[in-house]
């Protein structure tokens, strides 16, 4: 069964190794992109550090009716937040918008607890606040 595939209760959840290994930040997936990892924290929270490709867009504008970027449309959608809860709503409004969605179990506190990249908006080291 596809991860991508929906569910009549919404959109489906991963963990955070799939959701790297999907979007090419596992170590074993490599060049293997078939996901685009959207960020929906608020610009305080990604500026302070998110997953290196990662798509920003804040949940907020998105419920406000912001699209995705053409780069982002293409491809499934595996969205984070800081823990999981803001990633599932966003998850579900697009899953009800038809796109192939799912949510990161743990979000970007559980990536970088398994040690996954996380940079702030320089490019350097970053941390998830």
């Amino acid at each position: 069964m596809s991860m991508f595939r929906r569910v009549q209760r919404g959109a489906g959840r991963v963990s955070v190794q799939e959701a790297a290994s999907r979007t090419g930040h596992g170590s074993a997936a490599e060049g293997t992109v078939d996901a685009v990892l959207l960020d929906v924290r608020e610009s305080n929270e990604w500026h302070a550090g998110h997953a290196p490709r990662a798509v920003h867009l804040p949940l907020s504008a998105l419920a406000a009716g912001a699209g995705l970027p053409p780069h982002a449309q293409a491809l499934p959608l595996i969205v984070i937040c800081r823990s999981g809860t803001r990633s599932r709503q966003a998850a579900e409004l697009l899953a009800a918008r038809g796109a192939a969605a799912v949510d990161v179990i743990g979000g970007m506190s559980g990536w970088a607890k398994a040690g996954l990249p996380v940079v702030d908006a320089r490019g350097e080291r970053g941390t998830v606040a």
